[in-house]
């Protein structure tokens, strides 16, 4: 089964993973920010670490934050990110 690290000691299984949201882009938005608020209620929210997260990753059980940002983790999973035009 394969993983996707997210950061520091952290490595998610491929198929556990529903989306990654770019913060860099959607962060400011209200809606991004109550989900993750939600989440962080719900003790669904993981930061991976303690710098500034650039994505957000997410599975059926939780809300991991990541320090790598979305484009990086997307060529990590072997997919192409969003709106790129290669």
């Amino acid at each position: 089964m394969p993983f996707l690290h997210i950061g520091d000691d952290v490595a998610v299984p491929m198929a556990a993973i529903v989306a990654i949201i770019d913060l860099e882009a959607a962060g400011g938005a209200l809606c991004t920010r109550e989900f993750i608020e939600l989440a962080r209620a719900e003790r669904r929210l993981v930061e991976v670490t303690t710098g500034p997260p650039r994505a957000a990753v997410l599975t059926a059980e939780e809300v991991l934050l990541s320090p790598i940002s979305a484009a990086t983790l997307a060529q990590r999973a072997g997919r192409r990110p969003r709106g790129s035009l290669e």
